[in-house]
């Protein structure tokens, strides 16, 4: 899982893409170490003061060993600008662009296991330890530093629910951003395990999205987990609509989950209630329950 304190040396490759460009002033303003950027022609150049190098390689020799690369090349250059991180010795991963196929997901992952790299995505808007560092593009301004433990698995709902929480006092220890890809690297029960072990984490607060993953987080929450955990699933009161997949998707999909489906928000809720986790209907909600109970 990510090291979340002393992530000292982050890599930005893709370092002239839009995605990237709008990170850098928030990552920097907030203390993130970036310390090296790759754009494979802009070898030698700067972006506003950070080193840019061809290679991964490069940058390494240039700078030391880098903890995590925040990967934001086109969807189609994903696979092997991670891989090219991954052959160059950076174990932890955060996979930003939307839409990466999800063969090459699949491939992405299965290299990680082999070398023990932790992903984070694909689809990811990336992780906070509010107060200590950031990576990726949650908006810092929603987030202080508390002991609420967010995991979010929407299409970027979870600032808005962390501000929400700071506006009545409730801070967070962290606050990741899975991925909206049909595929991921970590997933809930890997996040589920570090917070029960996390010191700094008093309650879990897991945000879920109508017809967005395969099935609701519920299934996989160990029945003793040892910490309070509530619920929020966005779109309680859309109509159902089956989404409209291509063939290397349900492929993917079903190396991965033998029976693959979408779930509704109504079935991520039943889920839910069935493992007697309470689903807040509203964010204060949810932020009057975490009040109770921290």
């Amino acid at each position: 899982m990510f090291k979340m304190i002393n992530n000292r040396k982050i890599l930005l490759q893709g370092i002239h893409e839009p995605l990237a460009q709008s990170m850098i002033a928030p990552m920097c303003g907030y203390g993130t170490a970036v310390v090296a950027g790759v754009s494979v022609g802009h070898g030698g150049t700067t972006v506003a003061e950070i080193p840019v190098f061809d290679l991964v390689e490069q940058a390494i020799a240039a700078v030391g060993q880098i903890d995590t690369s925040v990967v934001c090349v086109p969807p189609d250059q994903v696979a092997d600008a991670a891989l090219e991180a991954i052959a160059a010795g950076i174990r932890q991963l955060v996979l930003m662009p939307h839409h990466v196929p999800p063969l090459d997901t699949l491939t992405l992952i299965n290299r990680a296991k082999a070398t023990g790299t932790v992903i984070l995505g694909a689809g990811s808007a990336g992780l906070i330890v509010p107060d200590q560092f950031l990576l990726g593009s949650l908006d810092p301004q929603c987030y202080c530093a508390g002991a609420v433990g967010m995991i979010d698995r929407t299409n970027r709902i979870g600032d808005a629910i962390a501000w929400e929480l700071t506006q009545a006092g409730i801070g967070q220890s962290v606050a990741v951003h899975l991925g909206t890809g049909t595929i991921l690297g970590t997933t809930f029960p890997d996040w589920l395990s570090l917070f029960a072990n996390n010191e700094d984490t008093k309650a879990v607060v897991l945000l879920e999205q109508h017809l967005l993953g395969n099935k609701a987080a519920a299934t996989v929450i160990p029945p003793d987990f040892p910490k309070p955990i509530f619920a929020y699933v966005a779109g309680q009161h859309l109509p159902f609509q089956a989404p409209v997949s291509d063939a290397s998707t349900s492929i993917a999909v079903q190396k991965v989950h033998p029976l693959p489906h979408t779930s509704t928000a109504a079935e991520k809720v039943a889920a839910y209630k069935a493992a007697k986790i309470r689903v807040a209907t509203t964010p204060k909600q949810l932020a009057d329950w975490l009040q109770e109970v921290l």
